[in-house]
């Protein structure tokens, strides 16, 4: 049993828009096999439907594609906002283009991620869009943070994957990404060597990289440096 249904809480309902009828099959068994915070209410794959299907289910996220022939994600944001003003959209989508994803969020996306996502993450991240935050995948926020810095009132931006990290983590991380060793960050952070290596190995394991060079990218990505 989750965390949702000891509390009582109601899961949040979910609507995929995808042209691809077996991703969607594949979405909705994961999300409804590992969790009961969310709730598959409904699909469409196309514009027209999607435009219909949400109208009638009045979810409260939409998982929306952006790439569909009949249109895409832009499309169905245009048309169902207007009338649908509590719906949250979440993009999901195949590419990582900075054209797809200013252009979606331009639209009224509340946040972009890619078909790289783990179920768990994207557990996470319809949550979290459902409590009002803005949420995307890796290397999408710099440029997003570029496109809207001027804009008033913009929600807070969030990183499935650097969520996974403590606050201590992103600290060892951080010196890490600004070519300290090992004995510095200890230094600097008043921790022991050994509990610095001990942060390291914590955050490999949680991002899957395999060393300090490609976590001193991840860093950079996500603008911690």
């Amino acid at each position: 049993m989750t965390a949702a249904s000891e509390g009582g809480k109601r899961p949040v309902r979910v609507f995929l828009v995808d042209d691809h009828g077996l991703f969607r099959a594949g979405v909705r068994a994961e999300l409804d096999s590992i969790t009961d915070d969310v709730e598959v209410v409904g699909e469409a794959g196309t514009v027209g439907e999607a435009v219909a299907g949400i109208a009638h289910r009045k979810p409260d996220v939409v998982l929306l594609d952006v790439h569909m022939p009949d249109g895409g994600g832009a499309e169905v944001l245009r048309r169902v906002r207007a009338d649908n003003t509590e719906v949250v959209f979440l993009a999901l989508s195949v590419s990582d283009a900075a054209e797809d994803v200013i252009a979606v969020i331009r639209a009224g996306a509340r946040g972009y991620v890619t078909k790289t996502i783990s179920s768990h993450e994207l557990v996470r991240a319809v949550v979290r869009v459902s409590e009002g935050d803005a949420v995307f995948s890796p290397r999408l926020s710099g440029f997003v943070l570029d496109a809207f810095a001027d804009r008033p009132g913009a929600a807070p931006i969030s990183d499935p994957e650097l969520d996974l990290l403590t606050p201590r983590e992103r600290d060892v991380l951080r010196l890490l990404a600004r070519g300290y060793a090992y004995k510095e960050i200890a230094a600097e952070l008043f921790i022991s060597v050994k509990t610095v290596e001990t942060h390291v190995s914590s955050v490999l394991r949680k991002t899957q990289l395999s060393n300090r060079y490609e976590l001193s990218r991840w860093a950079s990505d996500r603008r911690l440096v």
